[in-house]
């Protein structure tokens, strides 16, 4: 009987495994794919009538336009049979073009590479995007319209600043968000809390407002990334509910942070997270000291020798539930999924720590369509990880 039991929880979860990369219905979120790593190799140089590129193995890079005045930029999707992935820092800076087409190959929109292009009204950014890097669309001041992909998207630092499009987002909510990416927080006061269904902040979001006093960022965002609080001179109080990683600059010149709360789930504390930081602050630890003791952070850092610890090991974030997260381990993964499956097929000893995270139909009962619906919300999960 047990055999029994075994052989149906391996078919039903091969099933799932199988049925895998089936759709998502509609309303059930937005989903990344991670960054492509391309193995190091020497380009070749190359060029045409309109642009200087490098041509690698598998993709193209264009690296700069041959002339700055034309009115419209159209990037091909293919240059000698490959597919264009990426542009180049500064490819298009001060470029006098007023439309510009992007291919459906393009992966990467490099640092600068459009900026200041002041005649440039609209863009369509393709769904094949992975990442809009630093300050790409800085100082367009003509740029009013931008359509993005209906999912989450690593958007680098002050990548529209000064755009219109931008300042008009401002108007609506001082919090700018896109699809799960919070991109800029210039423009708030006071106390801020960041809903819990962004996932990503951008570096320098928040940088040198001098008007916020405290922020609670919720444990969906994982990377606090470079620069996101620099010089917010006001700032008094910071919680980071399930922060893994904190990145440069972070809370740099922050000279009134006092109260510092930390995730338990914490892993590393870049070398200037807190550089040129005078003020004194407590550290609440949501852990045990041994755990914070295996933090990878730097020992001789002023800020965290002068400050006061409070260890915290009972702390629980009941405001940020996980959906799908039926183990009540903080996260949506596998592990529910075979956990839901073992319970489905009424196998012994199986306890389901919240089964209310697992009624993703919302019908009060749990069953194959939860199961299902399950299963695609860890797919998502899967190809929205950041890899940043």
């Amino acid at each position: 009987m047990k055999k029994a039991k075994g052989s149906l929880r391996a078919a039903a979860l091969l099933a799932a495994v199988l049925t895998a990369g089936m759709p998502l219905a509609a309303g059930t979120g937005f989903f990344a794919a991670p960054l492509t790593v391309f193995a190091e190799e020497t380009p070749v140089k190359g060029e045409n009538d309109s642009f200087y590129y490098e041509k690698y193995s598998d993709h193209v890079l264009i690296t700069f336009t041959k002339s700055y005045s034309v009115s419209s930029v159209v990037i091909p999707s293919t240059i000698d049979g490959l597919p264009v992935t990426e542009i180049g820092i500064y490819a298009f800076q001060s470029c006098e073009c007023s439309s510009l087409t992007l291919p459906d190959t393009l992966e990467i929109i490099g640092k600068y590479s459009f900026g200041f292009c002041k005649n440039l009204t609209s863009v369509t950014i393709p769904d094949s995007i992975k990442k809009i890097d630093l300050k790409a669309f800085e100082g367009c001041s003509s740029l009013r319209e931008v359509n993005l992909p209906d999912r989450l998207v690593e958007i680098g630092e002050l990548v529209f600043i000064d755009t219109p499009w931008l300042e008009n987002l401002r108007k609506q909510d001082p919090l700018v968000i896109v699809n799960g990416a919070l991109i800029d927080g210039q423009t708030c006061t006071g106390e801020v809390k960041i809903p819990s269904g962004v996932k990503y902040i951008s570096g320098s979001a928040f940088a040198r407002n001098k008007n916020i006093t405290s922020v609670t960022v919720p444990s969906s965002v994982k990377v606090i990334n470079e620069n996101t609080f620099f010089m917010c001179s006001g700032l008094t109080s910071a919680e980071l509910k399930g922060c893994t990683s904190l990145g440069y600059g972070v809370f740099s010149y922050c000279d009134k942070l006092t109260d510092v709360k930390l995730s338990g789930k914490l892993q590393t504390i870049d070398y200037y997270t807190f550089s040129d930081n005078t003020a004194t602050a407590t550290i609440t630890f949501y852990g045990s000291q041994a755990t914070w003791n295996q933090v990878k952070k730097p020992d001789s850092d002023a800020f965290l020798q002068r400050a006061k610890y409070v260890f915290d090991e009972s702390h629980q974030d009941d405001d940020d539930e996980v959906i799908g997260d039926i183990n009540k381990d903080g996260k949506c993964d596998a592990a529910d999924a075979a956990l839901l499956c073992d319970w489905l097929i009424c196998e012994p000893g199986t306890v389901l720590a919240d089964w209310k995270a697992g009624d993703l139909t919302k019908d009060g009962k749990l069953d194959a369509r939860d199961l299902s619906l399950l299963k695609q919300i860890i797919l998502k999960n899967r190809r929205e990880k950041p890899s940043y």
